[in-house]
Parts: C-alpha cells; structure tokens; sequence
C-alpha cells in the first residue's frame, strides 16, 4: 500500500468533512488543499477520485450505509460519516483494492482523526458492507 495512496485518503477525509460541514463548493475547498499544499505528499489523482466521487455517487453510498448503521447517516460523527463514505465508495467503485485493504485503511483513518474506539465502528460497518458488497471475492479468499 503506497503511502502517497494513504495521504490522498486522509486529505480526502478533511476535504470531505469540511464539505459535510460547510457546504463548500468542491472545487473551491479542492483550490485550498491545493494551495496549501496539504496534497504535498499524496497522491493526487486519488484525492481528486475520492474527494469527487464520493459526492457524486452520495445517494448510493448513503443508502448502503444506511443498511448497516443504528442511526440516520446524517447523525453520525461527521468524521466517522466521511471516512465510512470514502470507504464504502472504494468498496463498490474500487474493485481492483482488495477489501481488507479498504477496510485496514478505514480502521486506521478512524484511529488517526477519530474519537476512542471509533476504529471499531467503522471496521464493524466497513466489513458488513464488504461481506454484502464483495461477497465473491471474499469467497474466493476463503475457498483456498
């Protein structure tokens, strides 16, 4: 796993929190990362994939976590909510990145911005929905 891949993930948590928050236009909080050089050490396309991609596909995204969480997706820590939306959006968009991957980068994104214990919410989301989401190749992992 590239670390420059890791970086671009945890700008796009900020870049996808500050829009939860603030209701930026994208391309304006895209313009703030950009000069300040918060993209410095990541990779870029990614972010962009990302920090895009997400809202894009937000309804979709937002229902499938919908199925999984015990409250409405709105009221969910809106660092929490960010990281479970980048890591559902890699689940259904990214199948070339195995789901461990996703799920090992969610876990490690909640504990780098997270409150205590906000690693296991999003594993326990981020794997119901690999276990929905990625049934085949989690099988096939299996089968050896």
């Amino acid at each position: 796993m590239s670390q420059a891949r890791t970086n671009a993930r945890k700008a796009a948590v900020q870049a996808l929190y500050q829009w939860q928050m603030a209701g930026q236009n994208l391309s304006e909080i895209e313009r703030q990362f950009l000069e300040e050089e918060r993209l410095k050490d990541a990779q870029k396309s990614y972010f962009i994939e990302l920090f895009y991609g997400v809202p894009k596909n937000l309804i979709v995204i937002d229902q499938v976590l919908s199925e999984f969480v015990d409250r409405p997706v709105d009221m969910i820590d809106p660092v929490e909510r960010a990281i479970l939306r980048i890591g559902v959006y890699e689940l259904l968009h990214r199948l070339d990145m195995p789901y461990r991957v996703v799920l090992n980068e969610g876990i490690n994104l909640a504990k780098f911005f997270g409150a205590d214990g906000s690693h296991k919410y999003v594993n326990g989301i981020l794997d119901k929905v690999a276990q929905q989401k990625r049934a085949v190749e989690i099988k096939a992992k299996g089968a050896r």
